[in-house]
């Protein structure tokens, strides 16, 4: 990248206004507090199991369960575990599902009121879910599914409302290396979580579902009354405006065209100016270049994400014995992980102009890491260090998909002045990768059960290399950009 291209984005940048952090932090937390609700669950499933399943065995014949257990689900913690599985999939199912209505829902309607009214139902549901329902000491499977459906749809707006107004106030300048740090908002939202849970879960699971979703519901009411959607709604510039400003203003960092056929002086606005006061439809979204590829390798990386989200604090309490709290605040050096992983690959990105190569050198280490963590020792220090590679390699990437990449898709030049497109295509993104992520938590479980913890990392491995192979097209494409940039800047000299 040219000096001058670094010190006009260095100018961009400087131009951020107060505003700019309100918007970064609100949104920053709104989504931390729905991953928190989400992580709790997963921090508290060896709890969960032990109170849906008996303590003592009955040995008799003729006495019926309902009898001696009246308030257990099911006979054995296997059954439990893999009901709790179903749950995950139930919810990333409906989640995924949700997605793409939100992100469809998003563009029509005030973001600020669909974000807010998602997080404060979706905490209601929570407390009912896991507070209410332990106090009544009311214990049914076919409400737990359906509380869980709700919930999934719930929450499906917080991601593409939250990606939407960041890349209203954010243009292409720093993107990567913005919504890189922004991105991490989902890891501390899972370390929050994992402290709220561990910090409360000697008094009872009850009591971690109740903490979260209070948060959460307050969350919700600050988000109503303090969340700016765009700069336009104070008299603020937009950010096209700010992006015209650069040399290669209209040029994606998601090609979709070789760059040799690339016309500076074409204005998209110019061509398309009815087009901007309309939000794009479902398939017109799935038709921008990139938008197919992405999503399909998301819902592989996000499968192998989730299933660390999801079955973390589990693997180290069952595989290594260790105290559920303990393996609940170990957990976070994951996150830990994914936090640095996709900051510094989104900078990276950045300097490169380019996403897809950072990802596939990114991914072929996680392959590497995967390797080494599934034959971590019983030792915790060790432990964590590996999983803080492994989040690395993962979460990071996982990051970079789900918010500058799907930014970049959303602003790309074939829709420039139209924000109406960045909900609905955040929704096609993560919606595909969660329809991967809620099929992956299903299959996990029975791998475990049936095979072992190490073939599960062995489908985890599998699942990363189908992500490299969706995106080659474009990392073959990049890559070849990249070269010949390189040998016009060495001709030039």
């Amino acid at each position: 990248m040219a000096l001058p291209g670094l010190l006009q984005r260095g100018r961009l940048l400087t131009r951020f206004s107060h505003h700019h952090v309100v918007v970064f932090l609100l949104t920053f937390f709104s989504y931390s507090l729905l991953h928190a609700s989400r992580k709790t669950f997963s921090n508290v499933k060896v709890s969960i199991s032990k109170q849906w399943t008996p303590s003592v065995w009955n040995t008799s014949a003729e006495l019926p369960v309902e009898i001696w257990s009246s308030n257990r689900l099911f006979p054995t913690t296997e059954d439990a575990t893999l009901f709790l599985g179903t749950l995950d999939t139930i919810f990333l199912f409906s989640y995924a599902v949700g997605l793409f209505i939100s992100g469809i829902v998003g563009d029509r309607l005030n973001l600020r009121w669909v974000l807010s009214f998602g997080m404060c139902s979706s905490a209601l549901v929570v407390f009912v879910f896991g507070t209410l329902t332990e106090w009544l000491h009311f214990y049914n499977k076919w409400f737990y599914c359906v509380l869980w459906i709700v919930n999934g749809l719930l929450q499906s707006t917080g991601w593409p409302c939250v990606v939407a107004v960041m890349g209203n106030w954010f243009g292409k300048a720093g993107r990567g290396v913005v919504f890189g740090l922004w991105s991490a908002c989902a890891s501390v939202g899972n370390i929050l979580g994992a402290c709220l849970a561990s910090s409360v879960l000697q008094y009872g699971y009850e009591y971690a579902f109740l903490v979260t979703a209070s948060v959460q519901f307050a969350g919700g009411i600050v988000i109503f009354f303090g969340l700016l959607v765009s700069p336009e709604e104070i008299g603020l510039p937009g950010t096209e405006g700010e992006d015209n400003l650069e040399e290669d203003s209209h040029r994606p960092l998601i090609d979709a065209e070789n760059e040799d056929e690339y016309e500076p002086n074409y204005s998209i606005q110019e061509a398309s100016a009815v087009a901007q006061v309309k939000a794009i439809s479902f398939g017109q979204a799935c038709c921008l270049p990139g938008v197919i590829p992405y999503s399909l390798a998301y819902a592989c990386l996000k499968l192998v994400n989730y299933s660390f989200f999801f079955w973390l604090p589990f693997y180290l309490s069952n595989n290594f014995g260790w105290k559920e709290a303990e393996a609940d605040k170990l957990s976070i050096w994951y996150d830990v992980g994914g936090i640095i992983g996709g900051t510094l690959q989104g900078f990276i990105s950045d300097v490169l102009q380019k996403r897809a190569p950072v990802l596939a050198l990114s991914l072929l280490l996680a392959v590497g890491s995967l390797v080494g963590y599934s034959r971590s020792p019983n030792n915790k220090s060790i432990n964590a260090l590996l999983m803080t590679v492994t989040g690395f390699f993962i979460g990071g990437p996982s990051n970079m998909i789900s918010s500058a990449i799907s930014a970049d898709l959303g602003r790309q030049e074939l829709i420039q002045g139209s924000s109406e497109a960045l909900a609905t295509v955040t929704g096609i993104v993560d919606g595909t990768g969660s329809i991967g992520a809620a099929v992956g938590q299903y299959l996990v479980s029975l791998i475990q059960d049936n095979l072992g913890w190490m073939w599960v990392f062995y489908f985890f491995i599998l699942m990363t290399s189908c992500t490299i192979l969706f995106i080659s097209p474009l990392i073959a494409r990049e890559v070849a950009a990249l070269t010949q940039r390189r040998q016009a800047h060495v001709l030039g000299e």
